[in-house]
């Protein structure tokens, strides 16, 4: 998908030096990510945008913040709840992580059957084992995708109560966990075809921007208040 804008003069990522002033003597020194095709990056290209996927570009800015920052991604599509935990979380542990992104449950939001005290169960399996390790855990509530135009009309409704109610029950799970959580699904920018990619299911490089951007945020926020 295409936009009239570029990363320079979107409204909704960074600014030149925000990154700097809200990560400046952050405290972590190894990044871990775990979860599905969102958390792999499929990010499809958009004119004026730099094709880095969103958990990339997160670990640059950490990064840029503490030279010599550790980042490991563990995210592989395709990937429903359940398989992330069996396949991810044990390495993810034995990286032995201080932070941690954790996205998934997209996959199964997909389907018409999806099982949403089952994630939920996943999730909190996941996000224990990482905080109780000593990490502190980012989720998310992604975009809503049914805004995407590759989606059939016919099944817009059905999808975006799911990904609605997946990421309303993370948000509950983030709350009672602990977790640094941030909340994509009602972005103001949400509703724009440029965020989602041709095949129906996955961002473009302008919603890996504006997600990393976000991420950023919350993560400064958690940081600003700390005693």
């Amino acid at each position: 998908m295409s936009s009239t804008l570029t990363e320079a003069t979107d409204p909704y990522c960074l600014r030149e030096g925000e990154s700097a002033e809200l990560l400046a003597g952050h405290p972590w020194h190894r990044f871990v990510v775990l979860g599905d095709s969102v958390a792999e990056g499929m990010c499809e290209p958009v004119d004026g945008y730099p094709r880095v996927q969103w958990a990339d570009r997160i670990a640059a800015e950490l990064r840029a913040a503490r030279p010599g920052l550790a980042y490991l991604n563990l995210g592989r599509r395709g990937l429903r709840a359940h398989e992330v935990r069996a396949a991810q979380l044990d390495a993810a542990l034995a990286f032995d992580p201080d932070l941690a992104l954790v996205v998934c449950g997209g996959n199964d939001a997909f389907r018409p059957a999806y099982d949403a005290d089952a994630v939920d169960a996943e999730l909190t399996a996941i996000i224990g084992a990482l905080r109780a390790a000593g990490a502190d855990v980012v989720t998310v509530g992604m975009f809503d995708v049914s805004h995407s135009p590759a989606v059939p009309e016919p099944l817009r409704p059905g999808l975006g109560e799911r990904m609605r109610r997946l990421s309303s029950r993370t948000g509950r799970l983030a709350d009672r966990l602990g977790t640094v959580h941030v909340h994509l699904t009602d972005h103001p920018a949400g509703a724009d075809p440029s965020l989602y990619s041709s095949d129906g299911r996955h961002g473009s490089a302008r919603s890996d921007a504006i997600a990393a951007a976000e991420t950023v945020r919350r993560l400064g926020a958690h940081l600003a208040a700390r005693p």
